[in-house]
């Protein structure tokens, strides 16, 4: 065996105990030395490994989680929708009857009437212009949505698909026309149909007051002969019957195919099995 006394050498005496070298030492120590790194390397590895894996499992089952959110979310846009095409269909169709009777000779054609058994005669009767400056944006809930938007480009990849679909849905180009028609569209006519009541119907009559049905009654052949309001309510009628009418009917699609699409898929994750953070096949 080898003996040294006093080794001078740095990475000899990084292997020497004492003040002797031993070829045999030297060669238990480099073993245990490389045997030591290995398994540090191993168990910095595993567990690196280990925390990049249960991240992407609780990123999983976040995302899980937010669709079932998001798919509930849906559901509840989805009824809404419906009932907002309700309204648009009655609301149209009034105001479509108030422009295609504007020219008749009756002083009651800016008054219309619905069935209601508490009043005398069964009939409620009121004025649809006079309601004209009332409006309903469409304005579903987003709130499930703004949640799922702040999510990471490794989240929204975990079913790239679904993530597009969500993001067509709630920030495409479909919705967003939605909105502005029903939004800034329609009350820039309302804003339009105001302003003429206040800066020329004001000056030209002697009293205004369109909550009145006497008003309308009493100032018929004058207001039927005010064009700017009359084509007002033709650009309002037109926006609902040949814009905000097929928006809707899209929306209505869109959604159901969504609610469809995230709901397979909640399935199938719902279905997976997993030990720890490991999927079982």
């Amino acid at each position: 065996m080898t003996l040294i006394k006093e080794p001078k050498k740095w990475y000899i005496k990084l292997f020497t105990l004492g003040k002797k070298f031993s070829s045999k030492t030297f060669s238990d120590n480099t073993k245990k030395f490389l045997l030591n790194a290995a398994g540090l390397f191993v168990v910095v590895t595993f567990t690196f490994y280990v925390e990049s894996v249960g991240d992407d499992y609780e990123d999983r089952q976040k995302y899980l989680d937010i669709s079932k959110g998001i798919l509930a979310e849906l559901h509840f846009i989805s009824s809404y929708t419906d009932e907002y095409i309700e309204q648009v269909d009655w609301v149209t169709e009034m105001y479509k009857k108030q422009y295609d009777k504007w020219e008749l000779d009756n002083d009651s054609i800016f008054i219309d009437f619905v069935e209601d058994e508490e009043e005398p005669d069964e009939k409620y009767y009121f004025a649809p212009m006079g309601m004209y400056g009332q409006r309903d944006p469409y304005d579903p809930p987003r709130t499930r949505f703004e949640i799922f938007s702040k999510g990471t480009q490794d989240f929204f990849l975990i079913n790239p698909e679904i993530s597009n679909a969500i993001f067509e849905l709630y920030k495409g180009t479909g919705l967003k026309y939605l909105l502005e028609n029903t939004g800034e569209a329609e009350l820039k006519l309302i804003e339009n149909y105001s302003n003429r009541i206040q800066n020329k119907w004001i000056e030209d009559l002697s009293w205004v007051d369109i909550d009145y049905n006497e008003f309308w009654i009493q100032n018929r052949k004058y207001i039927q002969n005010d064009n700017y309001i009359k084509f007002n309510l033709y650009q309002r009628v037109d926006l609902w019957e040949y814009s905000v009418k097929d928006q809707l009917s899209i929306q209505k699609e869109s959604v159901k195919k969504d609610i469809e699409a995230l709901d397979s898929v909640i399935q199938l994750m719902d279905n997976e099995r997993y030990f720890l953070y490991w999927k079982i096949d």
